[in-house]
């Protein structure tokens, strides 16, 4: 094995008992470890314990004579990366490194990308003073360990999504897949296929076979956003996979089992479309076992100077500025506002006023549109229908995340919107 491994251009050392490999792996690091089953006075998978305990990040190949698939899974259930039995070939050897290899490859691009997105968004801190969202912190915490399902409501930029990521990370699924789903974003038929899956030619454009999104998420969390958007039609799909943990892809009749753990948000009073007929009451009563009501921004304003800060930090930091706070009239004004577009819009406002700001603290005139007067566009104040539609035209497309969804707030047609926008 030894020679084998060296014509393959890899430094080896070898150790005749589980006493001698243990010195050896404090001497020095090793990616991987082949480990024999049998060994003179001890047994391999005692030893496997003994190995991961000095070098957590080995992958320990289990080698024996005595092939067994019992022995095989008792062995991956303590840890090790791969089972071969004896004897076998310096191809086998080959392949089972080069998987060991890209696995390796794949840790590294998932740290990269996790520095990558701690670098564009800041820290989610979830703590607060607010009682309103202390309660619901509440909740979600004793909700995060159990399998039920949970529904989130709250106004756009509430930090809903950012909610569900945290409950998932603090779930025994943690290590599995959080798999989300933007329930308006797509077509009824193109819904159904990134939720369920489809078979190659069921439909136009199924060019091969898609698994889905809830096989995507096979072991851990889905998290449906914007359930208040979902038609009809797969309103009783959805149901299905909720009281039978079953679906079906597009195009293939054949029943998939799913061990997925839903988790859905809506800005919508879901309650009202079951009234009017447009979401089934069945499936309303299953996604909300549990309620988690997350408050408005303006609703818990003794927390926004604490979060405000936290994104100055964040903001700052990134562009390499020093900036001390905030003057006393910057936080009066962010006080007094109403935050119409939540921790979403306070995130904009902050991000542009450190990229704009020259002082080595943030004023009142840094703050955008919260340093000019509202008094003209108050609803009874001195301004003209026009200015007052364009102002509420122009906060709802600041607050929402597609012309489609500023569409339907507004209540007109996308064509419509875009032409106003446009004109803006």
């Amino acid at each position: 094995m030894a020679t084998a491994l060296e014509s393959m251009d890899h430094e080896v050392a070898t150790a005749a008992t589980g006493e001698e490999a243990m010195q050896e792996l404090r001497k020095a690091s090793y990616q991987v470890v082949f480990l024999d089953l049998k060994l003179q006075q001890e047994n391999g998978l005692d030893v496997l314990g003994e190995i991961l305990g000095v070098a957590p990040n080995a992958a320990v190949v289990i080698l024996t004579a005595y092939a067994s698939v019992d022995t095989a899974v008792e062995a991956m259930r303590r840890g090790a990366f791969d089972y071969l039995p004896k004897p076998c070939t310096p191809d086998q050897v080959r392949q089972l490194l080069a998987r060991i290899s890209h696995m390796r490859q794949l840790e590294s691009r998932v740290v990269e990308l996790e520095s990558r997105l701690s670098a564009e968004f800041p820290e989610v801190e979830l703590h607060s003073d607010s009682p309103l969202m202390q309660q619901a912190l509440n909740i979600a915490a004793k909700a995060a360990a159990s399998e039920a399902t949970v529904l989130i409501t709250g106004e756009s930029g509430t930090g809903k999504s950012v909610l569900a990521r945290a409950m998932h990370a603090h779930s025994p699924r943690a290590a599995a897949p959080f798999i989300t789903v933007s329930c308006p974003s797509l077509s009824r038929e193109l819904l159904e296929s990134e939720l369920f899956g489809h078979v190659k030619g069921s439909f136009t454009g199924a060019y091969s076979d898609a698994i889905g999104k809830v096989a995507a998420a096979e072991g851990g969390t889905l998290f449906l956003d914007e359930i208040g958007d979902l038609p009809v039609e797969i309103q009783a799909k959805l149901l299905r996979l909720l009281q039978e943990r079953e679906y079906e892809r597009i195009g293939n009749p054949r029943a998939q089992r799913a061990n997925v753990r839903v988790i859905a948000a809506t800005n919508r009073e879901i309650s009202r479309a079951v009234a009017e007929g447009r979401f089934r009451e069945d499936l309303y009563y299953r996604l909300n076992v549990i309620n988690i009501a997350i408050p408005p921004l303006r609703d818990r304003t003794i927390d926004l100077r604490h979060i405000a800060e936290r994104l100055l930090e964040f903001f700052a930091g990134r562009s390499g500025k020093k900036i001390e706070g905030f003057s006393d009239e910057a936080v009066r004004a962010m006080q007094a506002y109403p935050w119409p577009g939540n921790l979403r819009e306070l995130r904009n406002v902050i991000e542009r006023a450190v990229i704009l700001g020259v002082g080595n603290r943030i004023e009142l005139a840094d703050l955008a549109d919260l340093a000019q007067p509202k008094d003209d566009f108050r609803i009874g104040g001195r301004a003209t229908l026009a200015q007052v539609e364009n102002e509420h035209i122009r906060l709802v497309l600041a607050n929402s995340r597609t012309i489609d969804e500023a569409a339907q707030v507004l209540g007109i047609d996308p064509a419509t919107l875009y032409r106003r926008k446009k004109k803006l």
